[in-house]
């Protein structure tokens, strides 16, 4: 038999995780639900609203990508698809861009959608902080409907990274060539699209229409992934430097897709220490990604 304590201590453990769950789901629901506030103010807290009908549905996506960095469809496109799909909230977290926010707000405006202004920031954790170390960390930066503060400094850091993803494609096309791969920079730079960053699903998608891979599965196995025959790192900051400047910047700084780490717990405890606020653990494909 089980020790009576242990399980009253799980009962009432259970018992607490549920209250939390629930208080989560009502002020979410009443951010999403409430009046719109005034223009002058933010609306990324809500105040206190009269209780909603128990039909309302609260459908939220905190993590997606439009064609400003590896998305297939335009803000616009998206935002529509999501209102489709039942979403209240979505978060554009296009990788080390905010161009498409503009945008997706104001398509949003039309389907009566909240959307969080965000951004994926491309990052390297190293605990010595030693140049060219290190395993890459996404982390996810989410603001209010007014943006970040000291917009300038964030937007220096973005356009930096930017830069060193050019950088970053092109030797892996090198990479590549060398691997009797010889993708021409052309094909990625016209997947990419005018004016968007390369990355790796780019060259991905370049690597499937030209038939070297049959799927981008097999591209990102054999080739593109973390460490593999044909990766390169670009420019990216160190990842507590990069949680620091959300803070600063007045956002909310999550870990984005932990269970990709290969030593997910020094990385969670560094962050933490560095003011990280929240962790990615649920796919918007229905899967739970972290045990």
């Amino acid at each position: 038999m089980g020790d009576p304590k242990k399980k009253k201590r799980r009962a009432k453990s259970k018992k607490k995780a549920a209250g939390e769950q629930s208080l989560l789901s009502r002020y979410i629901r009443d951010w999403v639900f409430r009046d719109p506030p005034p223009t002058a103010t933010d609306d990324f807290a809500p105040p206190p609203v009269a209780a909603h009908r128990a039909a309302d549905r609260v459908v939220f996506e905190l993590h997606s990508h439009s064609k400003y960095s590896d998305g297939f469809l335009s803000p616009s496109a998206l935002v529509e698809r999501a209102h489709r799909n039942g979403v209240k909230v979505l978060a554009l977290t296009d990788h080390d861009t905010m161009a498409g926010i503009p945008e997706a707000m104001e398509t949003a405006h039309k389907f009566g959608m909240r959307i969080i202004p965000g951004v994926e920031i491309s990052s390297v954790f190293s605990p010595r902080e030693e140049p060219g170390t290190g395993e890459p960390v996404h982390i996810l930066a989410y603001y209010g409907s007014c943006g970040p503060a000291k917009y300038e400094e964030l937007d220096e850091l973005l356009s930096s990274i930017r830069n060193g993803r050019y950088v970053r494609a092109k030797n892996m096309l090198l990479k590549l060539n060398k691997l009797k791969i010889p993708l021409k920079w052309d094909h990625v730079a016209k997947i990419a699209g005018n004016g968007v960053a390369p990355g790796r699903l780019h060259v991905a998608r370049a690597m499937v229409e030209a038939g070297y891979v049959e799927n981008l599965r097999q591209a990102f196995n054999r080739y593109l992934y973390d460490g593999g025959p044909a990766y390169a790192m670009g420019s990216e900051p160190f990842a507590e430097t990069v949680v620091q400047l959300i803070c600063r910047t007045g956002g909310v700084a999550a870990l984005a897709h932990p269970w990709a780490l290969k030593n997910p717990i020094p990385v969670i405890r560094g962050l933490k220490s560095a003011g990280l606020h929240a962790i990615e653990i649920y796919r918007s494909d229905g899967k739970d990604s972290v045990n």
